[in-house]
């Protein structure tokens, strides 16, 4: 497969999606095709993100955060596996900017991390395809 989207600006993505609680991933999952690149380079089907969504509701959204937590370690693996360079997105440093860094726009940090881990295993395996 070959990926379209390899310079996502998570930064901005995040800050979104932090303004619209959340909001904003429920469009952009499905018909930014950002869920399906996340399968097929994870190599397995994803609980889809609105489910997440709607289980974070009566959990005050740990489940959300979870889940994206969940999705930010295997992406850690698969660019460890890659050999790129880090940081790397991992469920620690999700978690964590979520939750403490709340008041430092600590989700919009964590997505950028996240889109900068996706972004280089995206580039990679599209060199790899050429």
């Amino acid at each position: 497969m070959r990926y379209r989207h390899t310079d996502r600006p998570g930064f901005w993505l995040g800050f979104i999606d932090f303004f619209t609680a959340g909001l904003f991933f429920l469009i952009y999952m499905p018909l930014g095709g950002l869920q399906a690149e996340l399968e097929e380079i994870l190599g397995h089907r994803l609980m889809p993100y609105w489910k997440a969504y709607l289980l974070g509701i009566p959990t005050l959204f740990i489940y959300p955060l979870i889940w994206m937590a969940r999705i930010s370690e295997e992406l850690k693996a698969v660019a460890d596996r890659l050999g790129l360079p880090g940081p790397h997105t991992s469920w620690r440093h999700m978690f964590l900017w979520n939750t403490l860094g709340l008041p430092l726009m600590g989700p919009a940090v964590a997505t950028h991390c996240f889109f900068r881990t996706l972004n280089g295993i995206e580039k990679t395996l599209n060199e790899r395809v050429r």
